[in-house]
């Protein structure tokens, strides 16, 4: 086999293990790299070679979504047939996946070593989603009261869902708070009620029965 296609044949290994590893996240925050190295169809020393322990599998897993998503928030705005708040509900979506995999993660990963994850990869998420906010906000169509790290506060109370509720509620939940985002029309920018015909007549003879 030629060099370039070892390289190749390595790349597609590699990025079987993390897609497998994800897999078993979004199931179960119990990894275990014997049933990962399974799932991907590799060896135990092609796992190892890779990722010579469960915390640096995890890790990359991790990073990958991070930047999937952030990437994600440019893409969906150049795609002409999303209007910008459709933009955000398809990235929001996303997040959702992404928060699933990032519970997996925290939790079979030491304190240590998801904070440092979690501390680098919260001010592109916030710049993605203020991308977002901004063509939406641009387009008249977002309020331009809430901020993207106000919308993460939020955000970040799905954390508190179980993971047997998650399935049936983050999505739900997503939704409110994406319904909140849109921009509301003013009371005093609602069209006058037209009365039925005949109300007005009726009305004026009400009027002079009673004076």
């Amino acid at each position: 086999m030629s060099t370039p296609a070892r390289r190749q044949d390595a790349v597609e290994n590699r990025n079987r293990i993390v897609e497998a590893a994800r897999a078993a996240l979004a199931e179960s925050d119990r990894v275990h790299l014997n049933e990962i190295a399974k799932r991907a169809g590799v060896g135990q020393g092609t796992l190892y070679r890779n990722f010579p322990n469960r915390e640096a599998l995890l890790a990359e897993v991790y990073r990958r979504d991070v930047e999937e998503l952030v990437t994600a928030a440019s893409a969906l705005l150049e795609e002409r047939e999303h209007e910008p708040v459709e933009a955000l509900r398809l990235w929001l979506d996303r997040v959702v996946d992404y928060a699933e995999i990032k519970r997996g993660v925290l939790a079979a990963l030491e304190p240590a070593a998801w904070q440092d994850l979690v501390a680098h990869s919260h001010s592109p998420i916030e710049g993605a989603l203020g991308e977002l906010l901004d063509a939406g906000q641009a387009a008249g169509s977002l309020r331009a009261d809430v901020d993207a790290h106000g919308v993460l506060v939020l955000v970040a109370c799905l954390s508190r869902l179980d993971r047997d509720e998650w399935e049936s509620t983050a999505r739900p939940l997503m939704n409110v708070i994406l319904d909140g985002l849109r921009l509301q029309p003013r009371p005093d920018a609602l069209a006058p009620v037209t009365p039925p015909s005949g109300a007005t007549d009726l009305s004026r003879k009400n009027r002079r029965q009673g004076q």
